[in-house]
């Protein structure tokens, strides 16, 4: 199965994009659902995000498409160990399936791990938060502060 980043659809305006940047859209205005869907975009080659996994929406009207990571689980059985790991940490991550962090923890390899942990620093807003700037007397503006944890690697789609 092919990487999502190299996927394309139509969105609503008849515009090229790809299925990363539509997935990505999809997810946009909720950190922890934004960290789950990059997970799936850059863990693995982006083969848990394309279209074809039973966890892959897509409205056959717009091409638009979304996760449902609710249904993960019920899926998840299906692949190595460390792949379920993955998945079920992006599962609870977007949609508060319990898991086990103990046994997820134990079984993922080191760039999944490194992922988890940028996903956790982004859907905790880090790379929102920033400081006030103030002198002696007044609040003179604010910084911002960068993520705590950054995602590692190439930038997948300018990310």
């Amino acid at each position: 199965m092919a990487g999502a980043a190299n996927l394309q659809c139509n969105d609503k305006d008849h515009t090229k994009v790809t299925h990363a940047d539509g997935l990505r859209a999809w997810a946009k205005g909720s950190f922890p659902c934004e960290a789950a869907t990059e997970l799936l975009l850059r863990g693995f080659g982006g083969r848990f995000a394309a279209p074809g996994n039973p966890w892959i929406g897509t409205d056959e009207f717009s091409g638009a498409s979304w996760i449902d990571f609710a249904s993960i689980p019920e899926y998840a059985g299906r692949v190595s160990n460390g792949e379920w790991g993955f998945l079920m940490f992006a599962a609870s991550m977007a949609e508060g399936v319990p898991v086990n962090l103990a046994e997820i923890v134990t079984v993922v390899n080191r760039e999944s791990v490194a992922l988890l942990l940028a996903s956790i620093a982004h859907a905790s807003g880090s790379h929102e938060h920033s400081w006030e700037k103030a002198d002696r007397v007044e609040l003179a503006g604010f910084n911002r502060l960068p993520g705590l944890y950054s995602w590692p690697g190439k930038h997948a789609e300018g990310r």
